[in-house]
């Protein structure tokens, strides 16, 4: 258990990263208790069209039973920049298995992590990522770039320079599914008021990672983290 925990701690600073930042230099958040009546009313049927989840179950068996995340997994290969993502989701990553994916209440594991967005967990030769089961009806170009981001961690050896790429890029995947629906940037989620926030960053940035690596870099839930990891070696990143 103690060697799981440790992998796990790895995987999830970037979540707790992101709480900070919603609650204090970057944005107040929203208010979960205010919005549970709206994603209640409006989450499945303005933000998630209807998908035929047993056409994709024999396609995403080895990574999910869940819909959302099927649908997510689908828009993801859907475009270009969230390629590698899906690629490494499905196996082509550090392990060569396929991700194990799905929502779950994740104060199960420690409540300490109740208001993390998605945990990464390795066990053995596999990696895991549970997604908040709050977010369960999100849209799911939300879900799509926040595994985009998750699945940029595939070991044990964090930094600096990797959580910029992958918070980078996550904004990145949220604007180009916003392409295809806009509405997506208007729903009540808090995994929206999340990628609404990153989005900002990037465009104050003219599309580069300036100021994303800023807020990385000054943040105090990464202050322990090496710049520099295996593959993310540029100081320039």
């Amino acid at each position: 258990m103690k060697k799981i925990f440790y992998f796990t701690a790895c995987f999830v600073l970037f979540s707790y990263t992101l709480q900070v930042m919603a609650n204090s230099q970057i944005s107040p958040g929203i208010d979960e208790s205010k919005l549970e009546a709206s994603k209640n009313e409006q989450g499945l049927s303005v933000n998630k069209p209807e998908f035929d989840t047993d056409a994709f179950a024999k396609k995403y068996r080895k990574i999910t039973k869940d819909g959302a995340v099927m649908q997510a997994l689908e828009l993801m290969q859907s475009v270009n920049i969230a390629k590698y993502s899906y690629n490494a989701l499905m196996g082509n990553n550090l392990t060569t298995k396929p991700f194990k994916i799905e929502f779950k209440n994740i104060a199960e594991i420690n409540p300490e992590y109740a208001s993390f967005d998605a945990l990464g967990w390795q066990k053995k030769d596999t990696l895991y990522i549970y997604i908040n089961e709050k977010h369960r009806n999100a849209p799911p170009e939300a879900i799509a770039s926040l595994l985009a981001h998750e699945a940029i961690h595939q070991d044990k050896f964090p930094s600096l320079n990797e959580e910029t790429y992958a918070w980078t890029l996550e904004a990145a995947v949220w604007m180009k599914l916003l392409e295809q629906n806009p509405a997506a940037e208007k729903s009540p989620s808090s995994l929206v008021s999340r990628e609404n926030m990153l989005k900002k960053l990037f465009v104050k940035g003219d599309y580069t990672n300036k100021y994303i690596k800023k807020a990385v870099y000054t943040n105090p839930g990464y202050k322990k983290l090496p710049t520099r990891s295996p593959g993310f070696e540029d100081e320039n990143l």
